[in-house]
């Protein structure tokens, strides 16, 4: 079980432009989840590879006229539940058609879409912009009988409500071993049939193929490193949803899914926060 460094970033001024800019930095040195409020932002890195020196160089680099105090502390993996329940995790409703909740949690409002998530460290509980625009893709798209890849799965959640959508088989691939044993249980909680879940990067994607529907909700650099292999497991007509980044992020993606023969479809916004949509052309 993994622990991970509490970093607690306290900004003044603060507000919610500086923290998105500062979870992307974050983002970029290897901190997988994050926490903003009205006077900061608590950021969380697995404890190995969590570096003071990279913290401050971040601290250096940061482009807007704030004072940055940091500090951190270990957090044990086996506090992780307790730390979610009392602090972060909040029950969640996306355009009244999916709630997401624990089972800790009461009062849920009824839904179409039911989603039960324990969540320990793994990222993706819908609260972030990106995954909260993913989750209103799925909900507008027609998945039944798609074969889908959710890459970097997280919690699971998207790939729940994808085979809560009818979806015929999702493939969700996920790196960190603590996030893939905390989707395995997740996926149980929701009784979702059609999950297959893979424990590994890009090269898990070698020996799937035909994919009517490929998402990826991970950050800029991952993307445009594997995107090739993402492209590698798409049928005819396919669709690539990707979030993670910002908006002035698309043209850097475009320039890769380009040379890959991924068209761009469309894109939406959240709090600065983009989804792109490309499509591979039809047979």
């Amino acid at each position: 079980m993994n622990d991970y460094t509490e970093v607690r970033l306290d900004l003044n001024p603060c507000t919610e432009t500086h923290t998105d800019i500062l979870a992307a930095m974050l983002a970029e040195a290897g901190y997988e989840s994050f926490v903003p409020d009205s006077t900061g932002l608590t950021a969380y890195i697995r404890k190995e590879d969590f570096s003071p020196m990279a913290l401050d160089h971040v601290i250096r680099e940061f482009p807007m006229d704030t004072a940055i105090s940091p500090s951190h502390s270990v957090v044990e993996g086996q506090d992780w539940n307790a730390e979610w329940e009392k602090n972060y995790f909040k029950p969640i409703v996306i355009d009244n058609l999916c709630a997401i909740h624990s089972s800790f949690h009461k009062d849920v409002p009824v839904c179409k879409y039911d989603i039960l998530i324990d969540p320990k460290m793994a990222f993706g509980t819908g609260h972030h912009a990106t995954t909260t625009l993913i989750l209103r893709r799925l909900l507008a798209m027609d998945l039944s009988g798609r074969k889908v890849v959710d890459m970097g799965t997280g919690t699971g959640i998207l790939a729940i409500l994808a085979d809560m959508r009818g979806a015929a088989k999702i493939d969700a691939v996920e790196i960190d071993e603590f996030a893939y044993e905390n989707a395995k249980e997740n996926v149980k909680l929701n009784n979702a049939s059609h999950i297959a879940l893979h424990h590994g990067d890009a090269s898990t994607l070698a020996t799937i193929r035909d994919i009517d529907l490929f998402i990826a909700n991970i950050n800029r650099n991952i993307i445009t490193a594997d995107l090739a292999a993402y492209a590698d497991t798409l049928s005819p007509g396919a669709s690539v949803v990707l979030s993670g980044f910002y908006e002035e992020d698309i043209p850097v993606i475009m320039k890769t899914a380009e040379t890959l023969g991924l068209k761009y479809a469309d894109h939406t916004v959240l709090d600065r926060w983009a989804s792109l949509h490309l499509k591979t052309d039809e047979a």
